[in-house]
């Protein structure tokens, strides 16, 4: 690891009696401590904590600022995870007063405005979705999986089924066997064709009458669309399972296919990736579920319900589903993530959320187009919103390899795209531009992808060359991290 300047903390930069703010002498009468609070919580010593003045630490934190890489700063290419810019003006919205303002102990008859809006976007998340029930509570797309699959536990429970196994694909996002394991079920991995598609065979041998669910993303996480999901469907149906669909890559088919159309029965969508929601740092985040209408009953609470009167005026109540599995999040959920989402589609519309799937698709494309010659394809010359390129045949032939480009990348201001998955493609580079991203950014990122292969190799393995950090032992700072102070000598 490289370390071209010195990062200093706030404990380095301290000096003894640095204040950011000086009080007056208290006017409050003295009272010994022992009074307030026991002895046996009292501190016998001082926090050890930094002492500066507000400047430096105002300097400290804006200048660690510049040093991050967002969507707001750089083209974020990463393959999965869909990093599309964030619109302000939602970020506006959210932060109206009567939004912000709201307490989630008021009551149904106070907070009618919130419930028609979370409402409306359970109606619009059921129409894209092809399904018909929906639960916005789930906190991310990880707990919307875990969250279903506890739904499809409590209905084969209710039909005195006892089945134990879910089944998904090895090209499956690991938060698939993650879930899967969380709620108790026996996790089978199943091989894909060389194409990269859903073994059909495979598939069959493995279904019977101990399947719960089949898990599968669509378009997979190779950037294909399963052309024979109403076939895995059928399949999966026909011993009495349940269809799960990741919708970790919506952002391809969103206004375009649905789900419920093509045989799934349950769902997730992730509102940072397809809806605008912003990401940080593993949240806030939201991961709303759908799915059919024999399943409406185990949701999650509370779902929004709307009545009407005689004279058509609407009300607004939340609600419990008959057989629900409790709550999985505190109060409604992450609400706030869940309003920047119903502001984009609301600003989309039906039409432009079609087109934003379009556009997403043709970037990707278009920058397949451009890069296929340099970084192969091995599963076609087409894709959905994303692709997996192959620097096999570059690290052969001149020994750079995918971390190796994802490194160098950061020289030129890219981050680097999703690298090593999926584990079917060798040195994979999962690449992911967004319809968000200009044809100039595109044609800049593939320009420097022609740069860094006809470098030195040398060049390139020791990279980053212009960043306070190198290349850090990955594996020790997961496993032996510094998260506390160490008093210098």
């Amino acid at each position: 690891m490289r370390n071209t300047q010195a990062t200093q903390l706030l404990f380095d930069l301290s000096q003894p009696g640095r204040r950011a703010a000086v009080y007056p002498a208290s006017d409050v009468p003295a009272r010994p401590l022992d009074e307030l609070v026991p002895a046996k919580y009292q501190s016998h010593s001082a926090p050890e904590l930094p002492e500066l003045t507000e400047p430096e630490v105002i300097r400290h934190f804006v200048n660690l600022s510049t040093k991050n890489m967002s969507v707001d700063t750089h083209f974020y290419p990463l393959g999965s995870c869909t990093m599309k810019y964030n619109p302000k003006r939602h970020e506006r919205l959210a932060g109206l007063g009567g939004i912000v303002d709201l307490h989630p102990n008021q009551t149904d008859d106070e907070t009618q405005g919130m419930l028609e809006l979370l409402f409306t976007m359970q109606e619009m998340l059921a129409e894209i979705a092809g399904l018909p029930a929906v639960s916005l509570q789930p906190a991310a797309g990880a707990q919307g999986e875990f969250t279903s699959l506890l739904v499809a536990s409590a209905y084969f429970r209710d039909k005195g089924q006892r089945r134990t196994k879910v089944l998904f694909p090895n090209s499956a996002h690991g938060t698939n066997p993650a879930s899967a394991a969380l709620a108790g079920f026996e996790c089978v991995q199943l091989g894909s064709t060389p194409q990269g598609f859903v073994d059909l065979v495979e598939l069959q041998d493995h279904l019977d009458e101990s399947t719960a669910v089949f898990m599968v993303t669509n378009p997979n996480t190779l950037g294909m669309f399963e052309r024979e999901i109403p076939r895995i469907a059928q399949l999966v149906h026909d011993v009495g399972g349940l269809v799960y669909i990741d919708g970790a890559n919506m952002n391809a088919i969103a206004g375009i296919a649905r789900p419920g159309d093509f045989g799934g029965d349950m769902m997730h969508y992730n509102v940072h990736k397809t809806f605008t929601g912003p990401h940080g740092a593993g949240g806030p985040g939201a991961g709303p579920i759908a799915v059919r209408d024999f399943l409406a009953d185990y949701l999650p609470g509370p779902v929004v319900t709307q009545n009407r009167d005689a004279t058509g005026k609407a009300t607004y109540r939340n609600a419990i589903p008959a057989r629900s599995i409790g709550r999985v999040r505190s109060f409604f959920g992450n609400v706030g993530i869940l309003v920047r989402g119903y502001c984009y589609l609301r600003t989309l519309g039906a039409a432009g959320v079609r087109a934003m799937s379009e556009n997403a698709v043709l970037n990707a494309d278009y920058l397949l187009a451009k890069l296929k010659d340099v970084l192969p394809v091995p599963q076609g010359d087409r894709c959905m919103h994303e692709f997996v390129a192959s620097a096999k045949g570059l690290k052969d032939a001149r020994g750079i390899s995918a971390m190796d480009i994802a490194k160098r990348l950061l020289d030129f201001g890219f981050h680097a795209p999703t690298v090593y998955f999926p584990l079917v493609v060798a040195e994979a580079l999962m690449i992911e531009p967004t319809e968000t991203e200009s044809k100039e950014s595109l044609d800049a990122f593939a320009d420097t992808l022609l740069r860094i292969r006809a470098v030195d190799p040398e060049v390139v393995h020791n990279a980053p060359h212009t960043l306070p950090i190198s290349r850090p032992d990955e594996v020790k700072a997961a496993k032996e991290p510094v998260l506390r102070w160490r008093e210098k000598g």
